[in-house]
């Protein structure tokens, strides 16, 4: 039986809300940086001009998760907001119960999250995990999925906010970036299937320092 394992639009807790810029009647900052989510599709665009833009990274910004250790890929040493989202969207999507743990999930995209506390909202990434019973009965089906990333944009609720307060983004560099792909998802007895996958993320990529992930957004209508 085939179950799914990441779920989207899973509102925050009040208490960790990152930068959240609101579509409609009002931009809201919440704590310091200006970060607006907005779920939909378009053509992949570089950091907003108005921006000041994160610094080169000491490797190439087109180099993918690094997949040579552990059972979830390492995060890339990456200072692009837009290639990054693209690999932790890869990651998020990507799993394998055959030869991976629930525990060792977890730790895995933990790699992934921001060090600086009052920005990381662990809670709206570990949420996609499912809990160890689930994950179990995934394991006895031999679950596992790959995912391909068809692009990455910065929203256009994000631009604008941005454009209006520029200034806002210094405070804690914290991007909004939305990924489209497809994820498949293959189970015991030849079962298979694949779908399609679009996730906001917020992406902290201060300058001189590679980026990281703080959370998953929600969901917000057009």
């Amino acid at each position: 039986m085939r179950n799914r394992f990441f779920r989207y639009g899973g509102g925050w807790p009040p208490n960790r809300r990152i930068a959240l810029l609101a579509i409609g009647l009002t931009c809201l900052l919440a704590l310091a940086a200006a970060t607006a989510f907005f779920t939909g599709r378009g053509e992949e665009h570089s950091a907003p001009s108005s921006a000041p833009s994160p610094a080169p990274s000491s490797e190439p910004p087109a180099k993918g998760p690094d997949t040579g250790a552990g059972p979830v890929a390492r995060p890339p040493r990456i200072s692009d907001p837009v290639q990054f989202a693209k690999a932790a969207a890869t990651m998020l999507w990507t799993y394998d119960t055959r030869t991976t743990s629930h525990d060792q999930q977890s730790a895995g995209m933990q790699a992934w999250m921001t060090k600086e506390g009052q920005y990381n909202d662990w809670a709206s990434v570990s949420a996609q995990v499912p809990d160890p019973l689930l994950w179990s009965r995934m394991a006895d089906q031999k679950q596992h999925a790959g995912a391909t990333v068809a692009e990455a944009h910065y929203p256009a609720a994000f631009k604008q906010a941005l454009a209006e307060n520029p200034s806002e983004i210094a405070k804690a560099y914290i991007y909004a970036v939305t990924v489209t792909g497809k994820q498949t998802i293959t189970w015991a007895k030849g079962g298979s299937g694949a779908e399609d996958r679009s996730i906001t993320l917020a992406v902290q990529c201060r300058p001189s320092h590679d980026c990281s992930l703080v959370a998953i957004a929600p969901r917000v209508a057009p």
